[in-house]
């Protein structure tokens, strides 16, 4: 009886004893001091480095857009500090100028914007005023001058990526014949002509457009190399010939060359 009650006054003190908490400190004080501080740096960062722009450098090779003029657009967006500064906007305002193709816009530590542009490189005219960069793209509509070294594309209004894909898919054709385009055009209905730069007109029309210009360079450049200069015109619109047009026929002797039908 003596051990029982022993027993239970020992049990009542293990019951009642107050447990040890450990904490790790390390654990707890550590992230907050870590965000205070990084809190810190950013502020002191901030205030060290968001400064007005005092400084606009522009780099590029200028032919047909100034520097003058890449400042002026571009001024109006530098009212920002260093670090709010739109360098979108920035890089939009600049893109719109006629004959800027490309560019980068970056910030220069402390106090400074460095616009690098690069302009098209003209590979054709469109219609009367446009000109086409080298990736078929209408890049302006009003050219302020006339670029007669430049062959002359035109057609329908969204016409301008597949006319000028088959200028530079059949440019590099032409000059392993010795020949060299004045002007290709496509109407309404989708037809093509060619004009070579000795006044030759080639009639392409508006179906299998690569398969008749495979006749072109194939047949009927070779055989008449000898005398294209005396050639009007070569029509390609036949299903397996073509027709020549001569502007001397009695001079030549040669006859026109045509399928009665099939063409298009």
């Amino acid at each position: 009886m003596t051990r029982s009650k022993a027993n239970r006054r020992k049990a009542a003190k293990r019951q009642w004893r107050m447990p040890r908490i450990r904490i790790n400190w390390r654990a707890v004080l550590v992230p907050p001091l870590v965000l205070v501080a990084l809190a810190g740096f950013l502020s002191l960062g901030k205030i060290a480095f968001d400064r007005p722009v005092r400084k606009l450098v522009i780099e590029g090779t200028f032919q047909r857009v100034s520097a003058m003029q890449v400042e002026a657009v571009a001024a109006p967006s530098l009212r920002g500090t260093f670090l709010s500064l739109d360098l979108g906007q920035l890089r939009q305002s600049v893109q719109a100028l006629d004959w800027v193709d490309r560019v980068r816009v970056s910030r220069v530590w402390p106090d400074a914007v460095k616009i690098r542009v690069s302009e098209h490189r003209a590979a054709a005219s469109w219609g009367e005023h446009g000109l086409l960069n080298e990736r078929g793209e209408l890049f302006t509509q009003s050219a302020q001058h006339a670029y007669a070294e430049l062959p002359k594309l035109s057609g329908p209004p969204g016409s301008e990526r597949q006319v000028a894909s088959l200028y530079l898919a059949v440019r590099g054709r032409l000059a392993d014949a010795h020949l060299t385009l004045r002007s290709l055009s496509m109407d309404a209905r989708g037809a093509v002509e060619i004009v070579l730069d000795t006044g030759q007109l080639i009639r392409i029309g508006r179906d299998d457009i690569e398969e008749r210009l495979d006749r072109f360079f194939a047949v009927a450049a070779p055989a008449l190399s000898s005398d294209f200069n005396h050639i009007d015109y070569i029509d390609l619109r036949y299903t397996n010939g073509f027709a020549v047009g001569w502007e001397r026929p009695a001079d030549t002797g040669l006859a026109q060359v045509a399928e009665a039908s099939g063409r298009g």
